[in-house]
């Protein structure tokens, strides 16, 4: 069988969860015999290809390129629908005819994809990793940093965050006062209102209002029309599908694992705690809370050892090395992925300090495979695999003193940290995720 997998972004120039996931699936796939293809993109911005589509080859795996620079998107829209990739998706999947398409992220690609595979016929499936089908930004928090439900019945707290965003890079005009989540909340509910005034219909800003309006009753009606099933890797992030009106058959399949499995070298007397970050360094990924919290431990009781690239945003990252400023605190930037079982050997705990909903980091699953206890934001797509006391512990969300006190807690006494590690582990493999997910195209396969 000739499964085709879809997904925003690939290896080796992206490297994270999703693009993972992806080359897993894939390896399994192909040790049992099927034909398997990847389609990526180049975000627009990127150094562009020579050409809109190229090909080429990772781990064996066959990858056509789409290059987005090619295909700008021009609106908000066309973030989610953008009716001229239609014919180039159209003309990839006819030459690639696959059996079973398997979508692991529409951005790129955009949802125009889900009506070139049911025009042409052919199963789709989807792996929902993140909160694309239904949320704005992807990360389901409200403007003022609240955690959200879903775009509200007028969609002001969707139009709310978009002002927001939009505040951090624009310095012109009205919308540069929506730069925080009280004002941007206000200035949403505003506009809203007055959208129908003289000089605000019709406009630009009128239509981008229309286009985040819309956003979730196009994929909405997409995903249910054209989705044969999909996968979601925690029962938090189905439900918040489900109960944002996505009615395709769903299973929850936690991802699996593929790393050494060793357990943690035993620490002697001398040893200081080390704490571990490893991430996008970001305000939504909760860095400065991290460092906050470990500047109130006393000094030289631990080691904090910080990974992930330092230039994503440059101001933070500026606001971050001041306060690190003569500590224990290293910024270690990026790594590649076969390191990754020796940097978590050497963390006695790896925190996740996020801000909005994670929904399954990969990160975490490798830290309690490798027995290295977590310590994470009392958020639900983390909390499903920690067990205070078991795995790790609990803090809660954006608070850098309850961090620091589960912190403290630990440097005062090492050695209950330490034990931890003893009963932390993850069992679940990429072969057993792959096999419960191929079950899902059973329809598919036999009728094919």
């Amino acid at each position: 069988m000739k499964i085709v997998f879809f997904v925003h972004c690939f290896f080796p120039d992206h490297f994270y969860g999703t693009e993972t996931y992806t080359l897993e699936l894939a390896k399994n796939y192909r040790k049992w015999g099927h034909d398997v293809v990847i389609v990526s993109a180049l975000f627009q911005g990127e150094p562009a290809a020579a050409e809109l589509i190229t090909r080429y080859e990772h781990e064996g795996f066959e990858v056509v390129l789409v290059d987005k620079n090619k295909i700008p998107h021009v609106n908000i829209k066309e973030t989610y629908y953008q009716a001229e990739m239609r014919p180039v998706l159209t003309d990839i999947l006819a030459d690639l005819k696959p059996d079973i398409v398997h979508v692991t992220h529409l951005i790129n690609h955009t949802s125009a994809l889900l009506e070139a595979t049911k025009a042409l016929g052919i199963p789709t499936y989807a792996t929902f990793t993140d909160f694309f089908g239904f949320c704005l930004t992807n990360k389901l928090e409200a403007a003022d940093g609240a955690l959200c439900a879903g775009p509200s019945r007028t969609r002001s707290n969707c139009v709310a965050c978009y002002l927001k965003e939009t505040a951090r890079t624009s310095k012109e005009g009205w919308i540069k006062y929506a730069n925080n989540g009280t004002s941007a909340k206000l200035i949403a509910s505003a506009v809203t209102a007055l959208r129908k005034m003289p000089g605000v219909k019709n406009s630009v800003f009128d239509q981008t209002i229309d286009y985040i309006a819309e956003r979730p009753d196009i994929l909405g009606a997409l995903y249910n029309g054209s989705y044969a099933g999909a996968v979601a890797p925690t029962t938090f992030l189905r439900e918040a599908y489900v109960n944002n009106d996505i009615k395709v058959p769903m299973k929850t399949l936690w991802f699996g694992i593929d790393v050494d499995r060793t357990p943690k070298p035993q620490r002697d007397a001398e040893h200081i705690p080390v704490i571990g970050f490893i991430g996008q360094i970001a305000p939504h990924k909760g860095t400065d809370l991290l460092i906050d919290a470990f500047n109130r431990l006393p000094k030289g009781s631990a080691r904090l050892l910080i990974y992930g690239p330092t230039d994503q945003d440059p101001a933070y990252m500026e606001e971050l090395k001041a306060k690190s400023a003569g500590t224990q605190i290293e910024f270690r930037g990026v790594f590649e992925s076969k390191d990754m079982v020796n940097i978590l050997r050497d963390m006695d705990t790896l925190v996740i300090p996020s801000r909005w909903y994670e929904n399954s980091p990969l990160v975490l699953l490798n830290a309690l495979a490798t027995h290295t206890p977590a310590l994470v934001s009392d958020v639900r797509g983390m909390t499903e695999f920690v067990e205070a006391g078991i795995n790790g512990e609990i803090f809660d969300r954006g608070s850098a003193e309850d961090l620091y006190r589960k912190l403290s807690a630990w440097v005062a006494n090492p050695q209950a940290l330490y034990d931890l590690a003893k009963t932390t582990n993850y069992e679940r493999t990429p072969e057993i995720m792959a096999r419960e997910t191929f079950a899902m195209y059973s329809k598919a396969t036999e009728s094919a």
